[in-house]
């Protein structure tokens, strides 16, 4: 299997759900990192490190803002140079855009919300939740190459010690993508690692009781040295911010440890959090779902208990 991985980067890394997407293809066969943008190839080298043979950068000015009909025209003129057999995609806004209109410029098949993935003598085999992510089905693809979006945090970057050979390349870009332009971007502030890089994750659900109960859970995870998540239901209601989002409308998190304050544990939530490697749940209700599937299970109070574990944590490591 010939497989090129899009490695997305923000602020001179690159980010960690395409490493771990680039560990897996390298580990199925012959994996090749492909960055694009400022910084394209000063980044590119770190891909050898997690099993790309070799990483293909690309900088031209048109790939100077992050949008996507650009990469598309670079992600094709590599296909067609390289011959790949397979185009991966860590998922994300940008990622899925791409993803999306790489299967329209070359008509080939998308399947995209991937969990695993596997070969079968030749032939490459996703796999997907469905049915709310109740059952997992086997997915194909009819010709190549085949284009794939996997879930976030699916996998996790393995480092290999690998050294990758990096070849820039040039492209030119088509005049109907370089119609849009970026006039502005804001990015909202936050402290702290994000849900998706978190090694912990301190999440709160309904049962919180008011919004102001986040600041609770923000002491934590502050104390961990941790990220602060939530449940659909709270995002709706106003009560803390989409981007925390976890479960299946919102993030996919294998934190290695996740601590759910307050949470019932809906299959929807579930799904976006299962991986993790520790999951506590503190819980009034006895007979909330979570407990079913969570290591440590503490019924109580959260409003009592979450304090009293902030004040240990910060005791044991002073």
């Amino acid at each position: 299997m010939k497989a090129l991985v899009f490695l997305e980067h923000h602020e001179g890394e690159l980010e960690k759900g395409g490493l771990g997407v680039l560990s897996k293809a390298a580990s199925l066969g012959n994996a090749a990192g492909v960055v694009l943008g400022p910084g394209a190839a000063e980044l590119a080298p770190r891909a050898g490190a997690f099993g790309a043979v070799k990483a293909y950068a690309c900088d031209h000015d048109a790939l100077a803002t992050a949008l996507p009909q650009p990469r598309v025209d670079a992600l094709e003129a590599l296909v067609e140079k390289t011959g790949a057999e397979v185009v991966l995609f860590a998922a994300s806004v940008l990622a899925s855009d791409i993803a999306s209109g790489l299967a329209a410029r070359l008509e080939a098949g998308l399947n995209w919300d991937l969990s695993d993935l596997e070969l079968r003598g030749d032939e490459l085999v996703g796999k997907r939740q469905a049915l709310g992510d109740t059952v997992l089905v086997d997915v194909g693809w009819l010709g190549s190459p085949r284009i794939g979006l996997v879930r976030a945090g699916a996998f996790d970057p393995v480092e290999s010690g690998g050294v990758a050979e990096v070849e820039t390349f040039d492209v030119p870009v088509s005049e109907f993508s370089a119609l849009a332009a970026l006039i502005g971007q804001s990015v909202e502030a936050a402290s702290g690692p994000s849900i998706e890089e978190a090694e912990i994750i301190v999440a709160g659900g309904r049962g919180l009781g008011s919004p102001e109960a986040f600041s609770l859970l923000e002491e934590l995870a502050a104390a961990l040295g941790g990220a602060v998540g939530a449940t659909r239901a709270v995002v709706d209601a106003g009560w803390y911010p989409y981007s925390t989002q976890v479960g299946q409308t919102g993030k996919t998190v294998s934190p290695k440890l996740y601590i759910a304050c307050g949470i019932s544990g809906a299959i929807q939530h579930k799904v976006g959090m299962q991986g993790s490697g520790t999951i506590v749940a503190i819980n009034k209700d006895a007979n909330a779902p979570i407990f079913d599937f969570c290591d440590i299970g503490v019924v109580g109070d959260l409003h009592q208990i979450v304090p009293k574990l902030t004040e240990l944590v910060r005791a044991s490591r002073a």
